[in-house]
């Protein structure tokens, strides 16, 4: 079953038939999927799901609406060894509930490995646009760590381009000041990105500070990430502007940091890479 086609694949609509079991009310699809009414009492979140951040007013909204309509999609949950169930997906649907007074909640049951639960929670929180890049950016490199599992896998699960992977994970490499700018929509991905182009964490953080206040488009930042490099070489040896503009064109084009040095009719192109995966695709791009 491919994860990347959705949660459709793991969640079917067929008729359905009521019955009880252990003074649970259950609901017994055609195709033996059980959906439990199960006491929020019983239910946890999953320390290690990748959302960590929920908006007050949109849990609200959505407990609103779960007080007039109900809960219109189960939560998907895993037993426990203690008898207690713990959410897979729908944590967000679980604290609305909370919120909005009820004591069950409809819930599907599913025996799910650890990598599995994480795809699952991760591909969930991606189609419904609930992670900030941050929280994203650490999923995928927890599949990769924790599973070994290569970027165009990942890419291959959640329906992404393996590049937008790779950026997604170099956003980590950020200072905690952008990264908590990022996670609160404070500024952009692409704002993120321009500023990965700067040497150290102070110049980012200042440049953080200037956006802040500036209002800053990608394209502002960028060439004053440019301009700042070239002045604080400038002191040594002042780069010729036609090799940085041929350093903007090709970090655009391959997707990584590129520098460029020139001394008389020599020179060198250094293009950095942070794995085997991005070393394989910067293969392809420049044998292209």
């Amino acid at each position: 079953m491919s994860l990347g086609k959705g949660l459709g694949a793991l969640i079917t609509s067929t008729s359905t038939r009521t019955s009880r079991k252990k003074g649970q009310i259950i609901t017994q699809r055609q195709n033996e999927q059980q959906i439990w009414q199960l006491p929020l009492s019983a239910v946890q979140a999953d320390p290690n799901q990748p959302r960590k951040h929920f908006k007050v007013d949109e849990l609200e909204q959505l407990a609103d609406s779960i007080r007039e309509h109900g809960i219109l999609q189960p939560i998907l949950v895993s037993e426990k060894a203690d008898g207690q169930y713990e959410i897979i997906s729908g944590e967000r649907r679980f604290r609305a509930s909370k919120l909005a007074g009820l004591q069950e909640i409809p819930a599907i049951v599913k025996k799910l490995e650890k990598q599995k639960r994480l795809e699952v929670s991760l591909i969930e929180n991606i189609q419904r646009e609930n992670l900030n890049p941050i929280e994203e950016g650490f999923a995928y490199k927890r599949l990769m760590d924790e599973f070994n599992l290569t970027q165009q896998e990942i890419a291959s699960k959640v329906g992404k381009a393996r590049s937008t992977i790779a950026n997604m994970v170099r956003l980590l490499e950020l200072p905690d000041a952008v990264k908590n700018a990022l996670a609160e929509g404070k500024i952009s991905v692409g704002q993120s990105k321009a500023l990965l182009s700067l040497k150290t964490d102070t110049e980012m953080l200042e440049m953080l500070s200037s956006m802040l206040g500036e209002k800053m488009t990608v394209r502002d930042l960028e060439r004053t990430a440019i301009k700042r490099n070239i002045i604080k070489g400038a002191s040594n040896t002042r780069k010729d502007p036609n090799l940085v503009y041929l350093e903007d064109q090709l970090r655009a084009k391959l997707g990584t940091k590129v520098s460029i040095t020139k001394q008389g009719g020599r020179g060198k192109v250094v293009i950095e890479y942070y794995s085997e995966e991005e070393f394989n695709d910067l293969m392809n791009k420049l044998s292209e």
